[in-house]
């Protein structure tokens, strides 16, 4: 968030709102882990967003000691919480939870706290937005016009500018040009506007999150990359022009590259990030690599929203083995982000390097 934006200046340590999402999953486990965790508690002020009673059940479950204050309203947390600070909703009655089973309950419960949560970011309150697993399924029973979370924080926000989801490991990060499309319509909505468009709003998200010149190789769309022509001409009519465009302006783009491979070279660190052209092309690599460390980011919104990749686990609810590791990247990256200066609320043209 840009300091002529807030209300009043932030303190150098960031603030975190943090929603808790599914109750019938292990969202209550992972955070009563979390915020028992010295490296997240130390990183930014939290304000949890959610019932105290779900979040007990969470500590129970995960066998820990929540050592928080609680507030019945979101105007009684201090500007810069020292303590994780739990805004007590008492939107949620255990008796209501499923363990294990999307429900209507749960989705309202889910909507409500991410909702509150990315309110009291857009207020000035706090400088970035986490959010523990939702279910999709709940969360389309509690809010129709729910389609991911892109759509929802956009609605919550009335913001209208370029957003989009990133996934994110320690050694490289996913950005894609489309979405959620079914498969059959994504050679039409690969654009040269959209691949620079979305390589511009990567290279933001990265240089916020610490990097100086972030290395972006982009991923062909058909097998081998197209092959010279013999599978496909789009990385010669489309994607190759946008990559040399996307060059010309600065940014440390290259390829396009067959996807079947790239992933092998990131990893291996000759690129920081990898574009690719659909939802599953970079999922897979992702999941495969570090499904439980991985992280989603919503980049291209005022402040850094983020989530552990993974769902809500359902098969495992309950039994306290919930890993916390991509719940404290998620936080970790959240609040690296908010502390610095260039957190994108769209994407520029990069500095001359």
């Amino acid at each position: 968030m840009n300091a002529a934006s807030a209300p009043s200046p932030r303190p150098s340590r960031p603030t975190i709102a943090l929603a808790m999402g599914d109750p019938a999953g292990i969202s209550p486990e992972l955070l009563a882990k979390a915020l028992a965790e010295p490296d997240i508690t130390a990183a930014a002020g939290l304000v949890i967003f959610g019932d105290r009673r779900i979040l007990d059940g969470g500590a129970t479950v995960a066998g820990t000691r929540l050592d928080i204050d609680v507030v019945d309203d979101a105007e009684a947390v201090p500007a810069a919480p020292t303590r994780p600070v739990l805004v007590d909703l008492k939107n949620l009655d255990p008796a209501d939870v499923m363990p294990g089973e999307a429900t209507l309950a749960g989705g309202r419960f889910a909507t409500d706290n991410f909702r509150r949560a990315l309110r009291h970011a857009a207020a000035g309150r706090a400088d970035a937005v986490v959010f523990t697993p939702f279910n999709k399924k709940a969360m389309r029973l509690a809010y129709a016009g729910y389609d991911d979370e892109i759509r929802f924080i956009a609605d919550v926000l009335a913001f209208d500018g370029p957003a989009r989801e990133f996934n994110v490991l320690e050694e490289v990060w996913n950005a894609r040009v489309t979405s959620h499309l079914p498969l059959a319509a994504v050679s039409a909505a690969i654009t040269g506007e959209a691949i620079v468009r979305n390589l511009a709003l990567t290279d933001a998200c990265m240089r916020a999150a610490g990097f100086a010149r972030p290395r972006i190789a982009v991923a062909g769309l058909n097998p081998h990359a197209g092959d010279g022509g013999n599978f496909g001409t789009e990385e010669i009519d489309v994607i190759e022009p946008a990559v040399r465009e996307a060059a010309s302006k600065g940014y440390a783009a290259s390829g396009p590259y067959p996807a079947d491979t790239v992933f092998v070279r990131a990893r291996r660190g000759e690129f920081d990030a990898v574009l690719t052209m659909y939802h599953d092309q970079g999922q897979i690599a992702m999941k495969l690599m570090g499904f439980d460390r991985g992280v989603t980011l919503f980049g291209g919104f005022p402040f850094p929203i983020c989530t552990p990749a993974h769902g809500t686990a359902y098969d495992i609810v309950g039994r306290g083995i919930a890993d916390i590791g991509a719940m404290r990247h998620a936080t970790l990256l959240a609040a690296r982000m908010a502390t610095s200066n260039a957190a994108p609320a769209a994407a520029t043209e990069p500095a001359a390097s």
